[in-house]
């Protein structure tokens, strides 16, 4: 396997107009729609030669989110100001901003569809 081998990710939604809100509040970020995608798709900002995985929100019928499967870490400067801005987008924390060791700090948060998201920072 390679090292870093999540290439995509997506979230899967009901309500997009209410997802998309969410994540671009708490991003402060646009996000774009997929032209000539089958279903309907949003993508987050992206750069194909950065290291990191890109990924969309998704609304298919029959896939439901909020199933927590899978937990999306994104990556911030400080988790704590991506935190701060989850209630007000329509989301909860879950747990705010804690120590993981060497590896820095992340903060657990749940979208407008019932997705666990994580946060996470070097500081």
């Amino acid at each position: 396997m390679k090292e870093n081998p999540i290439v995509w990710f997506e979230i899967y939604v009901q309500d997009m107009a209410r997802a998309r809100r969410f994540y671009e509040t708490v991003f402060a970020c646009s996000l774009q729609k997929l032209e000539g995608a089958e279903h309907e798709m949003l993508a987050f900002p992206m750069s194909m030669d950065a290291m990191g995985a890109a990924g969309a929100l998704v609304r298919m019928p029959g896939f439901d989110g909020g199933g927590n499967g899978v937990i999306v870490y994104f990556s911030c400067d400080d988790c704590a100001v991506e935190a701060a801005r989850v209630n007000a987008a329509g989301g909860h924390l879950e747990r705010e901003k804690f120590s993981i060791g060497e590896y820095g700090f992340i903060a657990l948060a749940v979208d407008t569809e019932g997705n666990m998201i994580g946060l996470h920072s070097r500081q």
